[in-house]
Parts: C-alpha cells; sequence; structure tokens
C-alpha cells in the first residue's frame, strides 16, 4: 500500500518538473519556441571561413617602400652627405646694443634768476625702431659692401653653392643673402645681432661694420635734433631783437620829435617845484599868522609877508599851468607822458624777451656741443673660436621629420582614395 502511494508522488513530481522545464527564461511560456531548431539528419555543416587571409606582398606595397626610400631615405642620405662632406663652415659674430637717451636739461642763470631750462627728451624707442629698419635695408647693406666686400666675404667657400654666395652684381641679390647671413633680433627697444661668414675675422669685420654705421646714423639724427633746437631758438632770439630794435627806435622817434628826452621826468621835477612852492606857502603863512597876532598892523613886515605869499601863490599858479600847456607838436603834457609811458613799456617788455631769447639760445648751443643720444653695445662684436654653423645635426632632424611628414599625409591620401574606390 506505502509503495503505491509513492510511485504516485513520484509521478506527480515528475510532471511538475516537465511542466517546468517547458517554461521560458522569464518564467512564463513554453520553452520550446527559444531552444534551437534540431538539425535534420544528414543535413551538411555550415563552412566557417578563416578570420583572416594569409598575407602577400602586392604591388602597393611595394610602391610604398619604393615610395619611401625616394622621398625620405635618399633626401636624408643626399643631405647627410652633402653637410658633412661639402658644407663649409661658418662662423658667427654676436652683436648687442640698445639706444641711450640723455634727458637731462640744462639751465642758465640771467640776471640772478633762471631763464630757460632746455633739454633734448626724444624717445629713444623711436630711434631703436629706426635703427632697426636700418639694419634691415638696402643703404646699409651697399655702405658695408663697400667698407668690406660682402660679395667676397661670403664667396669663399665655391664648393658650397647651397650656403655660399651664388647672385649676381645686383644690390638685390646682395640684400636676399643679407637676410641669410645676418639676423636682427629685436626686444624691448634692444637688437641683437647674428652675423655668420665662412671666416671668424670676415664675421668680426660684419659686426663691427654694422655697429659703425648704426653709430654714424645716431649721430645724423643726433645732429637734425640739436640743429632744429639751434634754429628755433636761433628764430626766437632774431625775433626778440627785432622787436628791440623797433621799440627803441619808436622811443628815439618820439624824443626827436617832442624834443624830450623823458617827459616822466621833466613832470616830475616840476611837481617837486610845485610840491616845495606850496611848502613855502605853507610857511608863509604861517609866518604872517604870528606877526598879525604879535605886531602892530602898521609892521611893514606884514606887508612883506603877504607879498612873498601873493608871490609863492601865482608861480605855483604858473607851474601847474605847465601840466596842461602844449608841447612843441601842439599836444597837451599829459598826453604826451601817456604816450612816452606806453613806449616805455613796449621798451622794458622788449628788452625781457630779449634777454630771455638769447639765454635760451646759449643754452641750447651748450646742449648741442654734447652728444645726447647714443648706442650703448651690451655686447661688443664677438670672435669665433671655432665654427657654430651650419648646425648639421639639428638640419638633419628638421629635414628627417619634414620628409616623414610629407609621405606619411601622402600615404594616407592614397589609402583614402583608394577606399572610395
Amino acid at each position: 500500500m506505502e509503495d503505491g502511494q509513492n510511485s504516485d508522488q513520484q509521478s506527480v513530481k515528475s510532471k511538475k518538473s516537465e511542466r517546468a522545464n517547458k517554461k521560458g527564461p522569464d518564467g512564463r511560456g513554453d520553452l520550446t519556441k527559444y531552444s534551437r531548431p534540431k538539425r535534420r539528419q544528414n543535413a551538411p555543416l555550415p563552412q566557417v571561413r578563416p578570420t583572416a587571409r594569409k598575407a602577400h606582398v602586392q604591388r602597393r606595397h611595394i610602391v610604398l617602400a619604393f615610395s619611401f626610400m625616394l622621398i625620405v631615405l635618399l633626401p636624408i642620405a643626399v643631405s647627410a652627405w652633402y653637410l658633412w662632406t661639402r658644407a663649409a663652415d661658418q662662423y658667427a659674430s654676436y652683436l648687442g646694443f640698445s639706444v641711450r637717451s640723455e634727458t637731462g636739461s640744462t639751465s642758465s642763470e640771467v640776471l640772478g634768476g633762471i631763464t630757460s631750462l632746455v633739454g633734448m627728451t626724444n624717445s629713444s624707442s623711436s630711434d631703436t625702431d629706426i635703427l632697426y629698419k636700418f639694419i634691415q635695408s638696402h643703404d646699409l647693406v651697399a655702405r658695408v659692401d663697400a667698407r668690406l666686400d660682402l660679395r667676397e666675404i661670403w664667396s669663399k667657400a665655391p664648393d658650397d653653392p647651397v650656403f655660399s654666395y651664388t647672385g649676381n652684381t645686383s644690390l638685390e641679390d646682395l640684400l636676399s643673402e643679407w637676410d641669410r647671413k645676418v639676423r636682427v633680433y629685436y626686444d624691448n627697444g634692444m637688437i641683437d645681432l647674428r652675423v655668420l661668414a665662412f671666416d671668424a675675422q670676415d664675421a668680426h669685420a660684419i659686426a663691427q661694420a654694422i655697429y659703425d654705421e648704426s653709430t654714424i646714423l645716431i649721430n645724423q639724427l643726433n645732429d637734425v635734433a640739436r640743429e632744429d633746437a639751434l634754429r628755433y631758438a636761433r628764430i626766437e632770439l632774431e625775433d626778440a631783437l627785432e622787436r628791440l630794435k623797433e621799440a627803441r627806435q619808436e622811443v628815439t622817434t618820439f624824443r626827436n620829435r617832442h624834443q624830450m628826452v623823458d617827459p616822466s621826468a621833466d613832470v616830475q621835477s616840476q611837481a617837486g617845484v610845485v610840491s616845495s612852492l606850496q611848502q613855502q606857502l605853507a610857511e608863509a603863512l604861517v609866518q604872517l599868522g604870528l606877526l598879525q597876532a604879535n605886531a602892530q598892523p602898521s609892521d611893514p613886515r606884514i606887508e612883506q609877508s603877504e607879498l612873498r605869499i601873493r608871490v609863492i601863490r601865482e608861480q605855483i599858479e604858473a607851474e601847474r599851468q605847465k601840466f596842461s600847456s602844449e608841447t612843441a607838436t601842439g599836444e597837451a603834457l599829459s598826453d604826451v607822458v601817456g604816450q612816452y609811458e606806453s613806449l616805455a613799456v613796449d621798451r622794458d617788455f622788449a628788452e625781457s624777451t630779449y634777454t630771455a631769447a638769447l639765454a635760451a639760445y646759449d643754452s641750447a648751443r651748450a646742449e648741442a656741443t654734447r652728444q645726447s643720444r647714443y648706442l650703448a653695445a651690451y655686447v661688443k662684436p664677438t670672435l669665433a673660436q671655432e665654427a657654430e654653423y651650419p648646425e648639421r645635426a639639428r638640419l638633419m632632424m628638421i629635414l628627417s621629420g619634414f620628409l616623414l611628414v610629407i609621405w606619411i599625409i601622402g600615404v594616407l591620401i592614397f589609402y583614402s582614395l583608394r577606399d572610395r574606390r
């Protein structure tokens, strides 16, 4: 009995397990639809292709290798052969300088006072800009060539056509070679130069010639500035002198016309006479009052005092009439005095202007006697002990990298066009 029950339970469990196995991966549905279809018997197996073909040398590979040799290896080999066998050694001479400007001013003390302060305050930065352009100009190349014969100096390596001068006699070809052999660096008002030549003495001579010609140019600019300062001061002095002459001539003409040396002095002298007479009149009046108070009316001293007072008053009136009298030209004396005072003021102003202009001219001339701008060489032309150029290793690295980049770009373009077919 018990054996029958156990067999029934096992049959139930086996049925449940079969139903569970038929469900899908999500626990629902039938598992049979997720199972692979059964291969039919005697059906052929599918063929599996290999992951990569066996490598074979193609024609394009040969072309790429040949192009690498032609574009990269061959130029590098030729360049290395030329640099180490044909290229001549070059010596470098270095030079560094800047333009210095004196900004201090000079003063002149005239008649106990400072009349002017004159100084040249031109900016040295603009002079450095001019000098930087001058070093790269035809003018400097022509000057240095006239002194040293640059064509001969840069043609001393006939077996080196790349770095040697191979141009004609034109100045344009020489300027092109100048740009290759002379490098100019400009930074913050300072100029640095590097001069190359096949001989150390030649490089030093070219650098020294550049420095000398630059000094001459700065001196010429300095002379122009000094001449301008002197010219302006001279013009002001001449104008002041002409004004002073005119003022003095007008005073002389006035004196001759009115026949008076100094009308103001004449008026002052007459005013002094009137003041003296008024003082005498006051004393006579006091004396007359005392006599009238102490003496008899018939005293002759009283009559004399009255006569004296009357005469003083008449004299005062006569002196006062002179102030409003006419001069030899028929003009009133007061008007004449006013004209003379105006002329005297113009003359005094002209004299002070002339004094200031003369002091300014003397100061400008004193300033012109000293050099206010000059070249200060912080690196004088050097004399090389050994050849630094051409930089063979550096040139080879640059050339190799450049050729390799060109070849890689060409290969990428070739494959991109091939893939688009």
